[in-house]
């Protein structure tokens, strides 16, 4: 099946072709060498045709035997028709997975989602996995960036040694609950991780949020409203000078954030995802970037939040890196650069 489709960073129209052969209740679809944006926007329309104009199709066979690439984008769309099978009660299974394909299957954990037709050979130890993983921006590969982040974060980390004793009795006597608030948020990839924070909300701030959904101020995948009651006083004043993201230098030096990168998305946000969108996890998350020094307290729309981040990638180099490092602590006790 082919599919014209329009580049979600690019005016100019591709067409992607899937080849989709039929045996009996059986669809098998043959996946392109690459599959990034242009041609996961495609790989998705395929499979949801195949729903659509063949009822009587049991089973869908992925046919990764050409493909050496696969980005966020390529995994979003994956994900996206393994839901689409489920609700029409179709066998989704993979066939024929290159080692490219599995190492971000691996990453994510995705290998022990999806049905894995074995190949009958020894399986790839992880190791060697991990040399096959996409670079899906230079950012990726940037040795310099690391060193960049390691150093910050050392250092970021004794600052927060310093002030812990003050910020934690300042919390414990506002409120009742721990010192710290960790969250599972999604990094390079989609890959799961625990993020750190002081807290500064209520301990019951996320059994509220189902209650605050329809005060929710943006549009699309996030949440966010002005003087969320769920913040505590001295919570406002840790998010209004983002020292309650001091915890995060643990997460850059663990290698699951950068210094400067994209916003780390929930895992129900990243659920909501169109197949361009998985675009922005393409880079690590870090904890700065476009979105929070240009419009974390301004934007009310998910699709300004996606160009702040393809912005960022885009003109990604070090000494960008250092500009909005900069700039972000230029900015830190402005009172309208509260956090989300």
């Amino acid at each position: 099946m082919a599919t014209k489709v329009q580049g979600f960073m690019t005016s100019q129209p591709k067409e992607v072709n899937f080849p989709v052969t039929f045996s009996n209740d059986t669809a098998i679809v043959q996946v392109s060498a690459r599959l990034s944006v242009l041609e996961a926007v495609a790989f998705k329309q395929t499979c949801k045709e195949i729903t659509q104009t063949n009822p009587g199709t049991k089973q869908i066979i992925i046919d990764f035997q050409q493909t050496t690439f696969m980005d966020s984008s390529g995994l979003g769309a994956l994900v996206s028709n393994l839901k689409i099978a489920q609700e029409t009660n179709i066998q989704f299974i993979l066939r024929n997975v290159t080692p490219q394909v599995m190492s971000v299957l691996n990453l994510t954990g995705l290998d022990k989602v999806f049905s894995i037709e074995s190949q009958g050979e020894e399986p790839t130890p992880k190791s060697q996995l991990e040399e096959q993983l996409p670079t899906t921006h230079p950012s990726i590969r940037s040795w310099m960036k690391r060193f960049i982040d390691v150093v910050g974060s050392v250092v970021g980390l004794i600052i927060t040694g310093v002030l812990l004793i003050p910020i934690a009795a300042a919390i414990r006597l506002d409120s009742p609950g721990p010192i710290f608030f960790s969250q599972i948020r999604c990094g390079w990839m989609g890959k799961r991780f625990r993020i750190w924070k002081f807290r500064s909300m209520y301990i019951d701030a996320e059994a509220r949020k189902a209650e605050l959904e329809k005060q929710n101020q943006v549009q699309g995948a996030f949440f966010k409203i002005d003087n969320d009651p769920r913040v505590t006083k001295v919570g406002r004043f840790l998010r209004r000078t983002s020292l309650d993201e001091l915890p995060q230098f643990l997460n850059v030096l663990k290698g699951e954030m950068s210094l400067v990168g994209t916003r780390p998305p929930t895992p129900d946000e990243v659920e909501r995802y169109e197949v361009p969108e998985w675009q922005r996890l393409d880079v690590k998350p870090g904890m700065t970037g476009e979105w929070q020094v240009n419009g974390r307290s301004t934007v009310r729309k998910f699709e300004d939040v996606i160009r702040l981040d393809l912005q960022y990638q885009k003109n990604w180099n070090l000494m960008y890196d250092l500009k909005l490092i900069f700039k972000t602590v230029a900015i830190l006790f402005n009172k309208n650069s509260g956090a989300v």
